[in-house]
């Protein structure tokens, strides 16, 4: 999906918002470009009578924030800056595996970091609750995917392989730390050369994630259905991340607000302990305040809007940002 006039205005004028929070998107002009990740088809068969749809939520007609549902060929929407510093990151929005916070979570968090000259992506995935075979596996095909074509071609990116970054949110956090725990399961049939490059990011940056999948029916209407379907114990203990950490995992850097009324601060703590005692670098940001969904614009008077300049030296001090 190429942005069109009215999509960068948008973007523009969220600008002004997000930067009087301390936040500023980038200004348009960007080199942007859409990159399918499965160009001769999904591993799985499209659930029938799936389309893929954008609905508006937002009541300011100045401000985007629109629903992504029915992806059937996931794709990255690629922001390529203008003088690239080599580090690259992959924005995965969140949505509870039933939408994506497209505009919020994913189109402004590549621009943003674009425009600190980091190759960005922000990544339309599959939904488990769009009906699709695999579940929980379904997203985290495709996150793998758009982590190996973007190391793949780093070259035409102007990316260091060696420095690919994710970020999620939400859902998409959960997404980004069970991508660092489990890069090198085989969710899918290897099909060309891309397939056999490595998805292991190079640091995870999950923000407010949902990770102890088994306890989300405390909190969340999803509860243990999260995925599509009604799951055992067993599925959710594959599904948290906290339980498959690595000591080869990559850096992390999680934020969480104490006052999050859908997702406790809990499952980024558990994720910390479970790093930690494999050695693996955590630096874990708790605010009192921001609750659930911030993204760059919600937080505007409060201090946790400024966890992505926190990210950016987090980075610099693990070698992402050089």
């Amino acid at each position: 999906m190429t942005l069109d006039r009215r999509d960068l205005l948008a973007l523009s004028l969220t600008a002004g918002a997000a930067a009087a929070a301390g936040a500023a998107l980038a200004a348009p002009g960007l080199a942007q470009k859409r990159v399918v990740l499965w160009p001769d088809g999904t591993p799985e068969s499209v659930p029938p009578g799936l389309i893929e749809k954008l609905t508006e939520r937002s009541t300011d007609p100045k401000i985007r924030d629109r629903a992504l549902t029915g992806v059937t060929a996931p794709w990255m929407e690629v922001f390529q800056p203008r003088e690239p510093n080599g580090a690259a990151i992959l924005a995965v929005p969140g949505g509870g595996y039933r939408h994506m916070a497209w505009d919020k979570e994913g189109l402004e968090i590549a621009a943003w970091f674009a425009a600190r000259g980091i190759a960005a992506f922000a990544l339309a995935y599959r939904l488990p609750n769009d009906g699709w075979a695999g579940g929980g596996d379904t997203p985290l095909a495709d996150i793998r995917r758009a982590v190996q074509l973007a190391r793949a071609n780093a070259g035409i990116w102007g990316i260091d392989p060696a420095r690919i970054a994710v970020v999620g949110f939400s859902a998409g956090g959960h997404l980004a730390a069970n991508l660092a725990a489990q890069h090198a399961r085989d969710v899918y049939p290897p099909r060309d050369a891309t397939d056999r490059v490595s998805a292991r990011p190079d640091l995870v940056a999950p923000i407010y994630p949902a990770i102890m999948i088994d306890t989300l029916t405390q909190s969340l209407p999803a509860g243990p259905s999260i995925f599509g379907r009604a799951i055992d114990g067993e599925t959710a203990a594959r599904h948290s991340p906290h339980l498959h950490a690595r000591a080869d995992s990559p850096p992390h850097f999680l934020v969480h607000a104490e006052d999050d009324p859908l997702v406790s601060p809990e499952h980024s703590l558990a994720l910390r302990a479970a790093l930690r005692a494999k050695g693996v670098a955590a630096e874990t940001h708790l605010y009192s305040r921001g609750g659930h969904g911030f993204g760059l614009r919600s937080a505007a008077n409060f201090s946790i809007k400024d966890w992505p300049e926190h990210l950016i030296a987090f980075g610099r001090n693990t070698g992402w940002i050089r």
